[in-house]
Order: structure tokens, then C-alpha cells, then sequence
């Protein structure tokens, strides 16, 4: 059983918890995952770490309320406990000798970005950070990355906080002056991670995107995270899980990538609405 240490709301739907897990947070990395089960009947479902103290044995997650398993998780509260939480899982995210990077996160993705940007800065690197959200309410994590970059720049669709645009409009300006970074990195939404690479694709700058949103059983024995990437001029299958979760941007098949994973959505809709009535019954 592991204990939940601290809980937090971050917006109407993102809740960060710390996790009791000394072991996991020995050995956690940016980039990697834990897989976690609420409770003995509860599903499994892999969750990017978003965070650890090592000195604390406390492991951070954020995560978004979409489903039965993470509306279940968000009604857990401080000192309560989870019955499984393995990891760390996957492969850590590459940063050694990049000391000029530029990080783009949109939505609940900034929260696997953050850790990124704080690894860089404490190995004495320069970051650039490009947030991105729908609107100002549903921002989080704005202190944490101003405390992790040398630049932040923070972006709204609908212009109610820092600028109005996306992800993609700071990225512009910056290639327009002629800047360079050793790698662009970008995490959030498929579709964001996809404009992002063609937006990044001109000036042949490495451009890492973490797969994480397409996983489901965190094993690779689902088949759901599996991937089709264009290498060598070959097609090559690998899978978000197993092989990533980053992956070179410019391999990845974005829109083979959607259409897999919208298959889900109506199930999941499902399974969070009957969690909600099973909740309104229970508290009737």
C-alpha cells in the first residue's frame, strides 16, 4: 500500500498527489512512468512522473480527471492509500550534453515537462519554455517553470492569460531570429506534438515528443501505444511503453497515432460516466 502524502487541485480537472513510494523515487527519472491500481479491483493505468524526492522516498503525480480510474484516484485524499504504484518504468528522457534547449508543453503535458526543465537547469543548461493552455483556469505549474527556465512564455487560445495562440507562435518568432537550441522538446496533446514538429522541422533541430497520451496497459502487450515511425526510409512498428516513451519527432506517424487513439474515447466516456453514477448513488 502506498500512502498519499500530499494532494493538490491545480485546476478544475489536474490534481498533483505525492506519493509515499521510496523505492520508485530512488530510481525515478525525467521522462519515465509508474503504472498504478486504486484499489484491488481497480484497473491499471500508467501515469508519467511528474516529480520525486529522493530524500523524502516521494514520488509526484499529476493527472488529469477523464476516466473511472482517475475520477476513483481524485477522491483520494491525504494520508489514504493506493494499493499498487510500480516504477519506475520506461526510459528516461536524454539530456546529457544539451545545454540549450527549448521545452514546449501544452495542457496537463506541462507536468511531464517540468521535471525536464529542472534537470536541465540543475545541470547548468539554458531553457526556453513554451506552455500552452485553452484559458487562463486551466493553467498550472506557472511558478514551477518560471523557477526552472531562463525564458517562459505562456500561452492561451483564448488570449485570458500571457498571450493569445498557440504553442506553435513564440516557436515562429524565435527561428524567424535566427535562434538555435541543441533539441526542441515537446509534450502534450497529439495534434500539439504534431504542429510542433512541422514547426521545428525547417531549421533540422532535434525535436523529441513523448508518446505517454496513446499508453494504456503500460506493457506493450495491449497493442494500443503501438506506434508506426518512418526510419531509413522503412516503416517501422515500435511501441510508446517498451521503446519510449520520447521518440525523434520527425519519425513519428501523428495521424495514424490519432485515429488509433480516439477509438477509446466513447469507452472511456462510459466508463467515467458510470463511475459518476454509481457515486451519486452511493452518496444518495
Amino acid at each position: 500500500m502506498y500512502r498519499i502524502v500530499k494532494k493538490q487541485i491545480l485546476n478544475p480537472t489536474v490534481i498533483r498527489m505525492d506519493i509515499e513510494a521510496p523505492y520508485v523515487a530512488a530510481k525515478a527519472e525525467p521522462g519515465q512512468f509508474i503504472i498504478l491500481r486504486v484499489d484491488d479491483n481497480g484497473e491499471r493505468i500508467p501515469l508519467t512522473v511528474a516529480g520525486y524526492d529522493r530524500e523524502q522516498g516521494t514520488v509526484t503525480i499529476i493527472f488529469q480527471v477523464v476516466g473511472a480510474t482517475t475520477s476513483q484516484l481524485s477522491r483520494k485524499e491525504e494520508g489514504e492509500y493506493i494499493t499498487d504504484f510500480v516504477g519506475p518504468l520506461g526510459n528516461k528522457t536524454e539530456l546529457d550534453g544539451k545545454k540549450r534547449v527549448c521545452i514546449v508543453g501544452g495542457g496537463v503535458g506541462c507536468a511531464i515537462a517540468l521535471p525536464i526543465a529542472q534537470k536541465l537547469k540543475e545541470d547548468g543548461g539554458s531553457v526556453t519554455s513554451v506552455i500552452g493552455f485553452r484559458s487562463k483556469e486551466l493553467l498550472i505549474l506557472e511558478e514551477e517553470f518560471k523557477n526552472a527556465s531562463s525564458r517562459l512564455f505562456i500561452m492561451t487560445d483564448d488570449g485570458s492569460y500571457g498571450r493569445q495562440g498557440n504553442v506553435c507562435v513564440p516557436l515562429k518568432e524565435m527561428f524567424e531570429n535566427g535562434e538555435q537550441f541543441d533539441e526542441v522538446i515537446a509534450i502534450g496533446p497529439l495534434i500539439m506534438m504534431k504542429f510542433v514538429v512541422e514547426t521545428v522541422r525547417p531549421t533540422g533541430i532535434p525535436c523529441t515528443v513523448s508518446m505517454n497520451p496513446i499508453m494504456i496497459d503500460g506493457t506493450g502487450m495491449c497493442g494500443g501505444c503501438r506506434l508506426t515511425l518512418h526510419r531509413d526510409g522503412k516503416r517501422i512498428t515500435e511501441f510508446a511503453c517498451v521503446n519510449g516513451p520520447d521518440f525523434n519527432g520527425y519519425e513519428v506517424d501523428f495521424d495514424e497515432a490519432m485515429s488509433r487513439s480516439s477509438m477509446y474515447r466513447d469507452f472511456e466516456r462510459h466508463a467515467y460516466e458510470s463511475d459518476c453514477n454509481l457515486l451519486r448513488k452511493e452518496t444518495e
